[in-house]
């Protein structure tokens, strides 16, 4: 069986050496989300992306003035 937490140490440290490209994915998949949910749901979808850009590392993404950034 995989070690999980390797598996996500492996994720957050990925996640801070490319920040860009993380905010950028979860933004992606967020608006699939909402394309397949449709309206009424984008409030849930949106802390869903934020949820996993804190577990990512989310203070070195804010701090980079990324979270937030995608829905102005």
């Amino acid at each position: 069986m995989p070690d999980f937490g390797e598996l996500f140490d492996k994720a957050k440290e990925l996640a801070s050496e490319h920040p860009d490209q993380v905010h950028e994915g979860i933004e992606k998949a967020e608006e699939l989300a909402e394309k397949q949910l449709g309206s009424g749901h984008e409030h849930q979808i949106e802390q869903g992306g934020e949820m996993i850009e804190k577990f990512l590392g989310g203070h070195n993404l804010r701090a980079g003035g990324l979270i937030g950034r995608h829905r102005q």
